[in-house]
This record gives C-alpha cells, structure tokens and sequence, in this order.
C-alpha cells in the first residue's frame, strides 16, 4: 500500500486539506470559518456547510500545489466520514468521492475523533504504543488505550458535555467573544485559580475512575455570575475565569495520567481542541514527570481541526477499492463505544 495520501476535512467550521507521505507532512492547509460564526456566538451548522461548498475546491488546490504533487501522484484519498455535522460532512465526503472516482484512486472514510489519537503517529511526535490519549475538544472528551493505532480501546469519555463546549459556554457567560477558548486562557493567566471552590465532576465516584462530567460546572459558574452581578463580575473575572478552567482541565489531566497508571504504559498523548491550551499542557507535563511517563503533544496546528490527522487515521483505516465507495455516506455520529477504524 503506497503512503502519499491526500487528506480532506469538513467535520465542522474548518475547511482542510492535506498531503501526507507516511509519517511526513507535505501540506496541510486550514481555512478557518472562526470570523463568520462569531457574530452566532457558536458554529452555525448551515453557514458552515455552504461556505465549505465555496473553499473546498481551492483548499485542496492548495495542499496539492504546496505538497509538490497532483491528483495522479497520490495513492489513495481520505476523508472524515464521522462524526461531524453532517451538512459539513456532505460536503468533504462528496468531494473526495469525486476525486477518487475521477482519478481512479481508492477512498478512505476516516473517523475524526481517530484522527486526534493518529495526530501524535505525524512526525516529528512520531509516537509508537503503547500509550494513553486524552482526546479533548469541543463535541467529544474521551481517554482511549491505544496498543495498536488501528484499535484504539474506550477507556473513560464525558457522561453529558464536552470539555470544548463547556469552555465556550463558560467564555460566553464572562463576556468573552467566540471562539472563546484562547480568551478564555489569556483572561485566566491573570486570575487566582483557587479564589472559586467550582465543582469537579464525578469526583465523588472515587479514585479510580476514568469519566468527565461538565454540566455541573457550567451551572456553578452560571450560578456565581448571577449571584455576582455584572459590577461583581467585572472585579474578579481573571478570578473567575482561572478557577473555571483549572475545574475543566486539572480532570482532563488528572485522569489522563491515572488512566496511563493504570494501564501501564510508558507514555501519554493529548489532542482535539482543547490540548491548545497552555494550562492543559502544563499539568500534563507536570503529572507524566511524577510518573515517569513521557508525553507526546502534537503541534497546536495538528491538535485543531486538520486534514493531516485524517490522513494518519486513514494509514490505519481499511480504504474501500475503486469504485466500490461510491455509495459510501457521511454519518453525523461516533459509532457505540467511540473510534471507527
């Protein structure tokens, strides 16, 4: 099986494409719909569809032209297939069907969330398992065993809302624009993050266990700006922000290193959204060295929304042959247990 893959993501607001050679990024290209949906508030799923319509086609010109190759060169075209918002989906997966087709190419249909977990395979993380990977971003919070790229094992995941969501929607209540997780991170840096006692999610379930909650914790810091009010808000928002997310991300990180602990593996990963933010990163490093585990976090471009992890997921994804894929179809969810691959 050749490696040169040209890679095609439109799961949500970001329209990416991407040639990968093996382990080596030759292209990776993002065009990001931030600007358009922060006037909503949040990602508006048809917005996002019709403007992935109006830049696919030159995303992808793009990642061929800077990767040095063409349509011909490639081995076999992926795409992300699931989960997603399936209006965005249609798009990225009509548009690879039709390369594929023309070009005589076998498809790959990724997963997204597989993509974060084969983001830290890219070069140079380069990482071999076995190995933990927290997955943490705005629709999905999930650790999963990877022993094997091609399977990675459900471990612990959210029992309501996502890590991501929970940041935005705390942002949106300290009057921080979307997106609001780097506004978020800039405000808390000034902040005390112990000055609000805000709830951690399943800690009462013990020590043992490996599974997030954030409704709570959005309702907390909703209750704690009510009872505020805007004048008290005002004075202590660093405050109230740095506690809000060291109440999301010391589980994100707590748990990561338990889970490894647990598993006994020599190492740890973090991708998806959220694995951008800097305090995130730093209880990472700080639990993995008090456990002796090391720590592979890719790039903050590899970690967001991006093509080249589609093509490293679809390195260990069965591809459908020429042109049996033609019936293929998007799917807006994850399957039962999580990773499709």
């Amino acid at each position: 099986m050749g490696d040169l893959v040209l890679a095609i993501e439109t799961s949500c607001d970001e329209t990416a494409a991407a040639v990968v050679d093996g382990r080596r990024i030759l292209s990776n290209i993002v065009s990001s719909q931030a600007d358009l949906h922060a006037v909503y508030g949040g990602v508006v799923p048809e917005v996002a569809a019709r403007h992935h319509l109006t830049t696919v086609n030159a995303v992808v010109d793009r990642a061929l032209a800077v990767s040095g190759t063409s349509l011909r060169d490639v081995d076999r075209i992926a795409v992300t297939g699931r989960p997603g918002l399936i209006g965005a989906l249609l798009v990225g997966v009509a548009t690879a069907k039709a390369l594929a087709y023309a070009a005589g190419k076998d498809l790959v249909m990724a997963d997204h969330l597989h993509g974060h977990v084969a983001a830290c395979w890219l070069a140079p993380v380069a990482l071999d398992p076995p190995f933990v990977a927290l997955t943490a971003s705005g629709g999905h919070t999930r650790l999963d065993l990877v022993e094997d790229y091609a399977r990675p094992v459900l471990l612990g995941q959210t029992l309501d809302d996502a890590a991501g969501e929970a940041i935005d929607k705390g942002a949106r209540l300290l009057g921080i624009p979307y997106p609001g997780g780097p506004g978020l991170e800039a405000l808390a840096r000034d902040g005390d993050p112990t000055a609000f006692d805000f709830p951690v999610g399943l800690r009462s379930r013990g020590p043992g266990g490996l599974d997030f909650s954030y409704a709570g914790v959005k309702t907390a810091l909703l209750y704690a700006t009510r009872d505020l009010g805007a004048d008290g808000v005002a004075a202590c928002r660093a405050d109230l922000a740095a506690s809000y997310q060291e109440a999301i991300v010391r589980p994100l990180a707590d748990r990561l290193i338990r889970a490894a602990a647990q598993a006994g593996v020599p190492a740890v990963s973090i991708g998806g959204g959220v694995a951008a933010n800097g305090r995130l990163r730093a209880l990472v490093e700080e639990g993995a060295g008090k456990h002796g585990l090391s720590v592979a976090i890719p790039d903050r471009a590899l970690c967001t929304d991006n093509a080249a992890m589609i093509a490293a997921a679809a390195r260990f994804t069965e591809p459908i042959p020429w042109p049996d894929f033609v019936g293929a179809d998007a799917v807006a969810t994850a399957p039962p247990g999580g990773i499709a691959a």
